[in-house]
């Protein structure tokens, strides 16, 4: 009798180890270098801004093409990762953005800028959903909003980055150096992850279905043969990773792994209508009005802070370590999330998402001094960057793994609008010179659009998932058998 164990069994009762640690640290260094390149062309500016004598106003458009990036990467490459792998996506994602980040140090103007950081945008926006799904699919589920969240970390630690690197090095070697940093750190991970990052145990068992599915319809023996050849290959990755995973069980080389029936692997499972189906069309286009609503303020933030600080008249060292406050602020609000949520679910998020607008706010009321500015900055970034953490867990949470990737890449992607639009106004209101009280005003009011959605988002999922925990909601309550050692039809 063949050994058959539930694959969600497989990952749910796994003990805290090696394997997962490798996993964090591994996710939590390609977000580190995500985070550093969405941050890096902020710290440049002052120096662009000196050295090719153009407006504040041209940055905006400049912030904004790596969103547009953004938007056109997080759902392409979340369609990749759903087909082809999450492990392959996150490592074509890395290369992209590295190559596209080290380009800039040969640009000679504006218009060349804007249309790297477009490039660059691609592979960031692929990074994320993919490493959301990929950690959703390998974590225990006692544990999964906190090892999401705490691989988020390192977006905020890595957009910290750029701030100490301006700090330290641009005097002696320029802007050019936040780039170059920018694109060896990245490609430097991919390399690692070829051979460190494990594929989602339950995308390959997905796989070696849909390969089945291939099988039964297939005539040329040509196919016949390569279709066998690729779904054993895939079986015995399967059963590898699954051993690495629980190097508790013994499992033999004809087990099999039964997914559930929550799991719909027909060949229309990616569409965007699974999006909106079983219990999510409220959930989903409130998900994304959350993103987009966070994302506004996040980065018309991260984008004009260190510019408005020094104008403000703080000397440029120390407003740029003024900006770099908001995003140690946001790590904190990542930890806290990361130990909440769990318990909490969405309303955590929804409690940041209330405080955010006042602490915005309160960067144009204060002194123009370094001491005033600091604890605001930091307040401002816990609140809107952990209301962001609190989204990116949930997205991953909430979607089956068959649209796991799709699920968060829309996410992102539909978020991006809104991480678009902040730049851009961002950059629109510089040029008018406004006041700082009306300036962070502008930043702060889509925080409180978000408030009311993620509000009436906590109720939506506490009526479907019956508590506060976030999780995805089977359909069917009929298991179905794939895995490793299961026969290939003829």
């Amino acid at each position: 009798m063949s050994q058959v164990i539930p694959i969600d069994d497989l990952v749910d009762e796994q003990r805290i180890g090696w394997f997962n640690i490798n996993l964090l640290v591994w996710s939590f260094l390609a977000m580190f270098a995500d985070g550093y390149d969405i941050g890096a062309l902020s710290f440049a500016q002052p120096a662009l801004e000196r050295l090719w004598h153009v407006p504040k106003a041209a940055f905006g458009p400049a912030s904004s093409a790596s969103l547009f990036g953004i938007l056109l990467g997080a759902p392409l490459l979340g369609f990749i990762g759903d087909r082809y792998g999450r492990k392959a996506a996150i490592i074509l994602g890395s290369v992209i953005y590295g190559v596209t980040s080290i380009a800039v140090i040969w640009t000679h103007n504006i218009d060349q800028v804007i249309g790297l950081r477009f490039l660059t945008g691609i592979g960031l926006g692929g990074l994320m959903p993919n490493t959301i799904a990929l950690n959703s699919e390998l974590a225990p589920k006692r544990l999964r909003a906190t090892l999401i969240t705490l691989m988020f970390v390192g977006i905020t630690l890595g957009s910290s980055a750029p701030g100490l690197t301006a700090y330290a090095l641009m005097p002696r070697f320029g802007w050019r150096v936040l780039f170059l940093i920018g694109g060896l750190v990245p490609l430097t991970v991919a390399a690692c992850l070829v051979r460190a990052l494990p594929e989602s145990v339950k995308f390959l068992a997905l796989r070696a279905d849909r390969y089945r599915q291939l099988l039964a319809t297939a005539r040329d023996p040509q196919s016949v043969d390569r279709l066998t050849r690729l779904a054993r290959d895939n079986e015995l990755q399967l059963l590898d990773t699954a051993r690495k995973m629980r190097r508790d069980l013994r499992l033999a080389e004809a087990v099999r792994f039964e997914l559930p029936a929550a799991v719909d692997t027909a060949a229309d499972a990616v569409g965007l209508r699974k999006l909106f189906t079983g219990g999510l069309a409220w959930i989903t286009p409130l998900l994304w009005l959350c993103f987009c609503t966070a994302l506004m303020s996040n980065y018309f933030l991260n984008s004009f802070l260190p510019l408005i600080f020094r104008d403000s008249g703080l000397p440029a060292g120390k407003a740029a370590l003024a900006a770099t406050l908001y995003h140690v602020g946001g790590t904190v609000g990542g930890l806290l999330v990361s130990v909440l949520l769990d318990r909490f679910g969405f309303v955590v998020t929804a409690i940041l998402f209330v405080a955010a607008a006042p602490a915005i706010w309160a960067l144009g009321l204060v002194q123009t001094t370094f001491i005033a500015l600091a604890p605001f900055a930091g307040a401002s970034g816990f609140a809107v960057l952990g209301a962001q953490f609190g989204n990116n867990a949930a997205a991953g949470l909430l979607y089956p793994t068959a649209v796991r990737s799709k699920g968060v890449g829309w996410a992102l992607g539909i978020g991006r609008f809104g991480a678009i639009v902040g730049p851009l106004l961002g950059g629109v209101l510089l040029g008018m010179n406004l006041p700082l009280r009306q300036l962070f005003l502008a930043a702060a009011a889509p925080m409180l659009v978000g408030a009311v959605a993620a509000v009436v988002l906590v109720r939506l999922c506490y009526a479907r998932l019956g508590g506060l925990r976030l999780g995805d909601v089977p359909v069917s309550a009929e298991p179905q058998v794939r895995g490793a050692g299961a026969p290939i039809p003829d």
